[in-house]
């Protein structure tokens, strides 16, 4: 049961669901000012509806076909999305932009994480970007949604050394660390300011 002043998430994810499990995890302690009432993914059977499963969290699965018409999926997201009343939208490694219907509905209250400080490095590829670069510094970053690919106004970052001996997954898992804990403070600081 929600504590009072609890802001209600659906939490959108794509894959393992790493990410999901840290806002679980946090919830579980009493460390999260947010209840999530949903977990809703475009991968059938992905790793983050198995965690959500396992934690008795309600699920749903909204497959974009190839070729189908993006617009209509995005209505249909955006309603079923909808249907849980959410207060704020999570995008945890959800791998698909969000329409213009699914942004009139949560714009500003839908926020997402990427792995590289933007505006560096946006798109699917932000620590492979970061290592070829050079970059002495990457660092994870939370914003919000919009109807760019990682444009939306940054809402918090942190900074992570890249190692001379780091490689893409050495560096990703130390940045996933930063990330998760920077997600949950901003969750936190969306619900005082709720």
């Amino acid at each position: 049961m929600a504590r009072l002043g609890q802001v209600r998430m659906v939490v959108l994810a794509s894959g393992t669901g790493t990410l999901l499990q840290s806002l679980i995890n946090a919830q579980e302690d009493g460390q999260l000012a947010g209840q999530i009432v949903a977990v809703g993914s475009d991968v059938p059977g992905c790793g983050a509806i198995t965690r959500a499963k396992n934690a008795g969290l309600e699920t749903f699965e909204l497959p974009l076909a190839k070729g189908a018409d993006r617009e209509e999926w995005d209505r249909k997201l955006s309603a079923k999305v909808a249907e849980f009343s959410p207060d704020l939208v999570v995008s945890a490694g959800f791998m698909k932009l969000l329409g213009a219907n699914f942004l009139n509905a949560f714009g500003g209250r839908c926020i997402n994480t990427h792995p590289a400080l933007l505006p560096s490095f946006p798109g699917m590829h932000g620590v492979r970007d970061a290592l070829a670069a050079g970059v002495k510094v990457s660092g994870a970053t939370v914003f919000m949604v919009d109807d760019g690919v990682d444009t939306g106004k940054i809402i918090a970052q942190r900074p992570v050394e890249v190692l001379p001996e780091d490689d893409e997954a050495q560096l990703h898992e130390r940045i996933k660390v930063v990330e998760r804990q920077l997600l949950k403070e901003v969750v936190n600081d969306f619900a005082k300011n709720f």
